[in-house]
């Protein structure tokens, strides 16, 4: 087991003083990363630019996107994009990867959108492009991050990753693309052992993505509100209080949690979003570095 340390992730950015009072906030809690969504939308910023001036206004935080999408981009220009912000984040950067998975937003950025077998395809040629830009240009590959759900994107992490990312999400069979659901505790258990079998021994850190974190003394009333104000969740309350990327309870019980699901199963870095980063504090104080 690898111990704990702690991510936020940042999604939107207001103005330059705003960006850097969060950073900085963020530092000062005692978080370990900060991390970027790479999507497009009202609010949302450009990953690599945001992660830069964040480098530039703390002193120890990781940083990286999670996850660039990477068939936005040609592949040499992100190439640049990376190195560019390997050297702007002194060596900072944690590089995270994805195949993408909003058709809505290929849409609006008029790109094509394709089967997942090619984004994935071209998620894997991706690696090879970097590689060979990181030697021709001198710079030290940043740690990379492969976050993903399907059978495609966790082989690719199992052999090529130093962090790989689970989000517990995956696409409703039969609906349109973008349209989630959950995975339970027994799904992610395969999740992982599909991880683990094809690496094969090869180590990596494994990241949860928490999608919601509520601090309260009645864990089974905060599921049960959540299951009705979002009526097309696929997990019943029973499911939601086992789902591991979901933490609710007392700051002892999220605790007694993020133990558990570490031994079960392996994830000892742990990002949460924005809206948590205040409350999730006590336990980043917790459990960091043990």
């Amino acid at each position: 087991m690898g111990k704990f340390r702690f991510g936020i992730g940042l999604r939107a950015l207001e103005n330059q003083d705003e960006w850097i009072t969060k950073c900085r906030r963020a530092e000062e809690l005692g978080y370990d990363a900060i991390t970027v969504p790479d999507h497009l939308g009202k609010g949302r910023m450009a990953p690599f630019p945001a992660l830069a001036v964040a480098a530039a206004v703390t002193e120890r935080l990781r940083l990286g996107p999670l996850v660039s999408n990477v068939p936005f981009y040609n592949l040499g220009l992100f190439a640049r994009e990376v190195s560019t912000t390997v050297k702007l984040t002194g060596g900072r950067l944690d590089l995270g990867l994805g195949a993408g998975h909003m058709k809505h937003e290929f849409d609006d950025a008029g790109l094509p959108w394709s089967p997942a077998r090619e984004r994935i395809a071209y998620l894997g040629k991706s690696l090879g492009a970097l590689e060979k830009h990181f030697e021709d240009e001198g710079v030290e590959a940043p740690p990379l991050l492969i976050a993903g759900n399907s059978d495609g994107v966790l082989d690719l992490a199992a052999a090529h990753a130093d962090i790989v990312g689970f989000a517990g999400l995956r696409q409703a069979p039969g609906k349109p693309p973008g349209t989630f659901i959950l995975d339970d505790a027994a799904t992610m258990d395969e999740r992982v052992g599909h991880f683990r079998a094809k690496a094969a021994g090869r180590e990596a850190e494994a990241n949860m993505l928490v999608q919601k974190v509520t601090v309260t003394a009645d864990r089974r009333a905060a599921a049960a509100e959540w299951a009705a104000d979002i009526p097309q969740l696929n997990l019943d309350v029973d499911g939601l209080l086992e789902a591991p990327q979901l933490l609710l309870g007392t700051i002892d019980e999220i605790v007694e949690q993020l133990v558990a699901r570490r031994e079960r199963y392996g994830f000892s870095y742990i990002t949460v979003f924005e809206p948590a980063m205040e409350d999730f504090a006590p336990v980043v104080a917790e459990l960091s570095g043990k």
